[in-house]
């Protein structure tokens, strides 16, 4: 950071604002190029001298809008189709080439999409030359008495120029003329064929006013910026392509990686002026000479056949004249030795290679990269001259990326420093070039807006010019003071006239020896003579006094007169220079304005498309919100109506869970209850021998059976009774009768019509038939046979089967008169809801008919219902 910091004093001289005299605009020209057939589609169209109108084609007249939009472009001046290179040079390039004979800078470049004729109007065709050699035959018609003899100006390495004495000129120009290859004077130069009409221009302008006490020489140099690199197109060296780079074995290497070739270096001057170190400059003393080493590095110059351009510019051209002038000494024979007299000037043609679009082109390989430089280095310019136009208009300071690129770095002291600058926009009206030429067309009125300080006009200084300006003066002087011009006419005039007044000499001449009066009279008139020119003299010397007083008196009039004039003027100037600043300040203080009412109008803009992005938002979340909220709702609905449901689902199963395991327990506590009655009744009653049947006796060896049959549960929920079917109904049955049941010899038999008696459930047989009847036998508690006949309904199943739902239970059992026990004397009279709560003995248990239904599944879950016997009133 701080070798960086070091190198900052430099920058007040960069920053140095461009010099506080005068200002000019760039001056932006458009020149519209013919269409190559007739039947083309045109999109600009020539309004007047300064304004061009772009349309566009038929394939993009629908705009986003719908609307059909027409632009127009003004610029300083519009060619148009039928403008001849004549034309356009006297407008565009002629006063570049008067100011460059003045000892000012310039820049003239062509812009445009490739094929719209940059090269064509900067070199121009054969019998019909271009900007550049019409710029070097105005040069040369203007100079061309006036050249200093060659190697009298040499350039160094710095950008600068000196004076050589005749002698050294002379030995340079001797070792050139022993070199092997001589070359041939310019006055016998045999011009080139190929690009003789080129220069062959017959109007021989030239500049009017050429400061002849000075002598010139004129210096050429042409370099490209190819892919970002500067190249000498003069150089004698082999101008190779980009090389690839070569390993141990010989051979290339594959990756494809390529060595950049070693291009001119930009430096800067001590007067900030950019320049390419070891760029060949050629003196010429012609315009073929001149012309002849253009066109040598125009055949170096990197061109290539693309779908748009059939010698499309690959490189951005540049071409600087240099031009040294140095005033002669007193005697007008040689050059002023002196380095602060000497004057140099530089015009710069630059012919830009054409921005294009790959996908119009179909570039690839080297080709597409080209592409990107060129685009790159346009979009560098474009960029510097925003950021120039933004400086100059709202008074920022913010830095221009000059750097970016070779292009801009290396002109950028003619927007920084002084010169005057000039574009020529160059378009072709077809439709094809539409969005390319309305991209051109905005780049050029904003590069109009930006300002170029004007060059500082040099005074001539000349030994000529010095004598011609000292008679100027003199003649003026006595014009003034009222005298003649001609003074030695009047001075020999009034002599004679001043003699005339003296009196007459007399003879002289002496005839005899003694003549004694010739010498008195001679002496007599000579006294007289000397005596009036005492006197005259003396008057002369009062007259010279007095016109010595009245001069003083004069001189002082006159001095004093200057002094008042010069204070009031004074006065006046720094009155003119305290509006002036004022008025600067004024306008940086508006045009600051204008740059902030600029940036709040955009701001605004940005907050209110944000705040109208940020209100649809806000409705979409709001819909958004409701939509969600109102599918929470049904949603809260639907769930509520699930848990309500699976509650009372859950209830009732906890319910029925839970009223059958009462019942399951009230049934266990209900069969120990009853064994032990049975033991109690076993243990009191007396012993009695009873006859037992001997066809019971296997029966009653083995274990005892009972059917339980608890009471019913006070707690368990009422249970609908169900009336008994009648068995004449016409449902078919099936009868399964086990083949472990033993014949009763009652006289009450079960029997049930157009039943099919099985002695195992079939699924055939349940798919016949929609009720089924199982008989089961088993012993009672007192030993006697009870046979249950277990009824329900058959249904079919999802899967394709039958299964049977247990409705009913009929109980049949066979009693000995003898075996009947009496209700004990503690339930002789029972109340009224003994009966609901449990049975007593077994006499009433068998007076009973019980009906049975069962639930799910046999077994403990049972569910009894007991009534009680009718009385017969």
């Amino acid at each position: 950071m701080k070798a960086a910091r070091a190198k900052t004093p430099r920058r007040p001289a960069l920053k140095k604002p461009s010099p506080p005299g005068p200002k000019d605009p760039v001056g932006v020209y458009c020149r519209v190029r013919p269409l190559s057939r007739p039947d083309q589609e045109c999109c600009i169209e020539v309004i007047n001298e300064s304004t061009v109108q772009i349309h566009p084609p038929d394939g993009y007249r629908i705009f986003r809008n719908g609307e059909y939009r027409e632009t127009q472009y003004s610029f300083k001046e519009v060619f148009g189709t039928l403008v001849a290179q004549k034309q356009l040079f006297d407008v565009v390039a002629k006063p570049l080439v008067e100011d460059l004979i003045r000892g000012k800078n310039g820049l003239l470049f062509t812009y445009g999409v490739t094929g719209s004729g940059k090269t064509h109007t900067m070199t121009g065709s054969p019998g019909d030359g271009g900007l550049l050699p019409r710029c070097l035959a105005m040069i040369f018609n203007s100079i061309g008495p006036f050249q200093a003899k060659r190697f009298v100006f040499k350039l160094d390495d710095k950008n600068g120029v000196d004076v050589q004495c005749e002698v050294d000129a002379l030995l340079e120009r001797q070792k050139r003329d022993a070199m092997p290859v001589s070359k041939t004077p310019s006055g016998k130069r045999q011009v080139d064929p190929e690009f003789a009409d080129m220069i062959n221009v017959q109007d021989h302008c030239k500049v009017e006013e050429v400061d002849e006490d000075n002598v010139y020489s004129v210096f050429v140099s042409y370099i490209e910026i190819y892919n970002n690199y500067i190249y000498d197109l003069l150089e004698e060296t082999p101008f190779d392509l980009i090389k690839p780079k070569w390993n141990n074995c010989n051979t290339p290497v594959r990756n494809g990686d390529f060595i950049p070739p070693q291009s001119k270096i930009l430096r800067e001057d001590q007067n900030h002026n950019m320049y390419v170190t070891g760029c060949t400059e050629v003196e010429v003393k012609s315009t073929e000479e001149a012309f002849e080493v253009f066109w040598k590095g125009q055949k170096k110059r990197r061109i290539a056949n693309t779908q748009l351009n059939r010698e499309s510019s690959r490189s951005h051209g540049v071409f600087m004249i240099k031009l040294a002038q140095a005033p002669l000494d007193a005697d007008g024979d040689n050059v002023l030795q002196e380095k602060e007299q000497i004057t140099l000037s530089q015009l710069s043609l630059v012919d830009l290679a054409g921005s294009e679009r790959t996908n119009r082109t179909k570039a690839e390989g080297n080709r597409l990269r080209e592409a990107g430089n060129i685009n790159q280095s346009l979009m560098t310019l474009r960029t510097c001259i925003e950021v120039l136009r933004e400086n100059q208009m709202y008074g920022t300071n913010k830095m221009v990326p000059y750097r970016d690129s070779k292009l801009t770095h290396l002109f950028k002291n003619y927007f920084d420093g002084e010169g005057k600058v000039r574009m020529i926009v160059c378009v072709n009206p077809k439709a094809e070039d539409y969005e390319e030429s309305l991209q051109v067309m905005r780049f050029a009125e904003m590069t109009q807006e930006v300002e170029v300080a004007r060059p500082v006009d040099r005074p001539l200084c000349g030994r000529r010019f010095r004598n011609q300006a000292f008679r100027e003066e003199l003649a003026r002087k006595l014009e003034i003071r009222g005298g003649p011009i001609n003074g030695e006419t009047e001075e020999q005039s009034a002599s004679e006239i001043f003699l005339q007044n003296f009196p007459p000499l007399p003879s002289c001449e002496l005839l005899d020896i003694n003549d004694d009066q010739t010498l008195p009279k001679l002496i007599e008139v000579l006294e007289e003579r000397h005596k009036l020119r005492q006197k005259l003299s003396e008057e002369f010397a009062k007259n010279v006094l007095t016109f010595k007083t009245v001069l003083r008196e004069l001189d002082s009039d006159v001095m004093s007169k200057e002094n008042y004039v010069q204070g009031k003027l004074s006065e006046k100037e720094k009155i003119i220079t305290g509006q002036k600043t004022e008025l600067e300040r004024l306008e940086k203080k508006i045009k600051t304005l204008e740059y902030k009412i600029e940036i709040l109008e955009k701001t605004a803009t940005i907050y209110e498309e944000d705040k109208r992005h940020l209100q649809q938002e806000l409705e979409s979340k709001s819909q958004k919100l409701q939509r969600q909220a109102s599918d929470k709702r049904r949603l809260e609905a639907r769930l509520q109506g699930m848990v309500a449901e699976t509650t009372m689902k859950w209830e009732k199963e906890c319910e029925r869970r839970v009223a059958a395991k009462q019942l399951e327990m009230q049934n266990k506590l209900w069969v120990k209850d009853e064994k032990l009655k049975q033991l109690k009744a076993i243990v009191t009653e007396p012993k009695s021998e009873k006859p037992e049947r001997p066809s019971r006796e296997r029966d009653r060896e083995k274990p005892i059976q009972r059917s339980v049959s608890p009471p019913p549960v006070p707690n368990a929920p009422p249970v609908r009774l169900r009336h008994r079917r009648s068995r004449s109904a016409g449902e078919r049955w099936v009868d399964h009768k086990p083949p472990s049941n033993l014949p009763t010899d009652t006289v009450m038999q079960p029997h049930v019509p157009h039943a099919i008696t099985v002695a195992a459930a079939s699924e055939k047989a349940l798919a016949k038939c929609d009720k089924y009847m199982l008989t089961h036998q088993e012993l009672a508690s007192d030993g006697e046979i009870e046979t249950k006949l277990i009824k329900g309904d058959v249904f079919k199943t999802r899967g394709g089967g039958q299964a049977v739902q247990f409705t009913e239970i009929e109980t049949l059992k066979q009693e000995s008169p003898t075996g009947r026990k009496r209700r004990s004397p503690s339930n002789a009279d029972p109340p009224e809801d003994a009966a609901d709560s449990e049975w007593t003995d077994v006499e009433t248990r068998c007076s009973v008919a019980v009906e049975m239904r069962a639930g799910s599944a046999l077994g403990p879950g049972y569910q009894h219902h007991a009534q009680p016997k009718r009385r017969k009133p």
